[in-house]
């Protein structure tokens, strides 16, 4: 036993600690009577062996060398931080009888070639393999080099394969597809998943404009649920980690909108040009809100994006909008010097805010123009009608007023018509805010005439209207004209709409109008199908009177619309179709102009002209014909309508009701608007801390 310790001992020590030892023992051996083996056998002498033997190793070095553990107490002196790294700690474990060392290196298991008939080849280093499946590519650790494990896997895990000979996993291991070094995996960290989660939850609160109270009352908790369902409850439980509070939800909308911003100015940035669209109104709280939107081109098509949503702190005025738009500029490092046109509600004769706001933005930017919305303006235009047509138009509002302003007479309206069988059961409210609603305003109207009828009291100094076949037929007229009218102007809103768009729709308005005129001149109605078929109803001819008060509307507007959009001699034509130019436009140079050559007669060129929109057209030949296409472009640019602004305002609008007046809902505004999808990853990647709730 004594040359067992001392054996050990001297893989630690030096020789003079050796000797010192083996004398004390002999020492502490011969004052007992037994040997000291059966010293060591004995419960009631273990402690004191132990504790002798400790104390000589002290004794025997200034510095503690060591630390002796036994079963039933563990004895730690305190060890010198210089001796700690040079000097092995030792256990004595007194139910082996021997001393093993704390710094035994962990045992590797080497991989033999014949692993390959169990279907595993090795992976990483040779002296410290893994284990690689050959069948499925798994790799696992170093321990489970062992053929039990090796043949577990393969009879679990490849069942069908089980007898197969190491020929066949050889000849597997050999195919091309094998040889390609294995791609490693990249597992994001609970905490990493977690947070890319929670922005993307955040980022659909943000696009439904709902509250961001949602994603912690109804999402997670019905998350829960479906993974409790479809997996198990311990996959539930991780759902947990990912936050969607009210204010990580918050703080979750702000990056995302900083990333969505910060991705448009280094599009702005590198970009030839862009277009600004403008305008201000009031939200629920008072506050008075600016959007303005910007169009440029980015790669291969042209762009529309939110550049601004601000309240406006104090004074709405043109200076204090304009304030606001440079402010923006100046931090973010635009050029003013790329804008080429601004789009507003406010017409050049206008005096106003709005148009005070783009002459200052016209004076820094001097070669930018400025267009009134083409959507404001037909609004204007079918204002205009005689006298007797308005007439019925005030009555007619008169009526439904008179049912939609009391919740009782829409009630009882609403009973009526089911027991009639009538394909409406409600009235719509007419607004001059929403023009687009006149004509389905005067439809349902007419469509509800019999019912309407009955219901009506008497009383009612109107109701005599619906007995009377010219004021009937005025209306079925005014239910066709702005149908027809409400078509042109839908047909002219959405995104990437060109002035040639709306310019095209009005020409083709004018000619119709044309047309109509002279149909009713000669008493031909088939044009307006409800005043057609209310003529086949009540087997009648239309009066000179109410003929002659058709043909003047029409007339009276094809006019008007001549007067809001001219008819000018437009000198870029050559960008709504290049390949109907045979002499030179005026607005091009020599340079321009052969290279607008060189493009018509490209074939492929004109095959793309029949299959692209005009904007993805010329925006696809900068590369290949980048002089032409630039002056393209930079016609294109200009916004036509004010459909963006008044979309904004409806969206804005539904984020910041009543019960949310303290939102800031600028975030809101810009991740709804936006067509720039943020990256989550590059958000994720810029924190520092990968904890759920950072």
């Amino acid at each position: 036993m004594i040359a067992h310790l001392l054996c050990i001992l001297s893989c630690n020590f030096n020789i003079f600690v050796i000797l010192n030892v083996y004398s004390k023992l002999t020492m502490f051996c011969a004052t007992n009577t037994l040997p000291m083996d059966l010293l060591l056998k004995q419960g009631s002498l273990k402690q004191e062996v132990e504790s002798f033997c400790y104390q000589i190793v002290s004794e025997s070095n200034d510095q503690k060398v060591g630390i002796l553990q036994s079963e039933d107490e563990q004895l730690q002196p305190s060890v010198s931080k210089k001796s700690e790294g040079e000097l092995s700690r030792v256990k004595f474990m007194s139910n082996s009888n021997k001393i093993t060392t704390f710094s035994k290196k962990p045992k590797r298991r080497k991989y033999d070639e014949s692993y390959l008939s169990f279907g595993f080849t090795y992976f990483g280093n040779r002296d410290a393999p893994h284990a690689q499946c050959v069948l499925c590519k798994k790799i696992l650790s170093n321990s489970s080099l062992a053929p039990s494990k090796l043949r577990r896997h393969l009879e679990t895990k490849h069942a069908a394969y089980k007898d197969k000979d190491i020929s066949f996993f050889k000849q597997h291991l050999d195919s091309p597809e094998n040889n390609k070094p294995p791609t490693p995996k990249i597992v994001n960290t609970d905490n990493e998943s977690a947070t890319e989660a929670s922005y993307n939850v955040s980022y659909h609160i943000a696009l439904s404009g709902e509250a961001h109270t949602i994603g912690e009352l109804l999402i997670k908790p019905c998350a829960k649920d479906v993974v409790m369902r479809m997996f198990d409850e311990q996959y539930s439980k991780k759902i947990d980690a990912v936050q969607l509070s009210n204010s990580t939800v918050a703080r979750r909308i702000k990056d995302l909108a900083a990333d969505i911003e910060e991705e448009l100015v280094c599009r702005l940035k590198i970009c030839d040009g862009f277009s600004l669209q403008l305008d201000e109104s009031a939200d629920v709280s008072g506050l008075a809100v600016l959007l303005v939107f910007v169009r440029y081109r980015f790669n291969k098509s042209i762009e529309e994006d939110l550049l601004l949503c601000e309240s406006l702190q104090s004074n709405a005025t043109g200076e204090e909008i304009f304030n606001c738009i440079n402010s923006f500029m100046q931090k973010h490092e635009i050029e003013w010097e790329k804008c080429v046109d601004v789009c507003s509600d406010a017409s050049r004769a206008m005096d106003g805010k709005i148009a005070e706001a783009v002459t200052l933005i016209k004076y820094v930017a001097p070669e930018s123009t400025s267009s009134h919305c083409l959507l404001y303006r037909h609004a204007l235009a079918v204002k205009i009608m005689p006298t007797s047509l308005k007439n019925v138009l005030d009555q007619a509002v008169q009526i439904i007023n008179y049912i939609k302003a009391r919740p009782h007479q829409s009630r009882l309206l609403k009973i009526l018509c089911e027991e009639m069988g009538a394909q409406h059961t409600a009235l719509l409210l007419n607004t001059e805010v929403r023009w687009l609603s006149r004509g389905k305003v005067l439809v349902r109207l007419f469509e509800l005439r019999r019912e309407l009828l009955v219901f009506m009291d008497s009383a009612f100094r109107l109701s005599d209207c619906l007995t009377n076949s010219s004021w009937l037929l005025r209306l079925a007229y005014l239910a066709d004209i702005f149908t027809k009218l409400n078509e042109v102007n839908l047909s002219m809103q959405g995104k990437n709409v060109t002035v040639f768009t709306v310019f095209d729709k009005m020409s083709s308005l004018l000619r119709k109008l044309e047309f109509w005129a002279s149909s009713v001149e000669e008493e031909n109605f088939d044009c307006f199908p409800t005043l057609s078929d209310f003529l086949t109803e009540i087997n009648s001819t239309v009066d000179k009177d109410i003929c002659s008060a058709i043909v003047q509307h029409l007339r009276g507007l094809r006019s008007t619309l001549l007067k809001y959009f001219p008819v000018t001699n437009d000198n870029n034509t050559w960008v709504r179709n290049p390949f109907t130019v045979t002499v030179k436009p005026a607005s091009l140079v020599a340079r321009d102009y052969e290279s607008l050559i060189d493009l018509t007669s490209d074939s492929q060129v004109k095959q793309n002209f029949s299959e692209l929109s005009l904007n993805d057209f010329w925006s696809s030949l900068i590369q290949e014909y980048p002089s032409i296409a630039r002056r393209a472009v930079r016609v294109l640019l200009p916004f036509a309508t004010m459909h963006l602004c008044e979309t904004g305002f409806s969206y804005y609008a539904a984020t910041k009701t009543k019960y949310r007046k303290r939102l800031d809902a600028a975030p809101h505004m810009r991740i709804r608007l936006s067509n720039i999808t943020p990256n989550i990853k590059r958000i994720c990647d810029k924190k520092t801390q990968k904890h759920c709730s950072h």
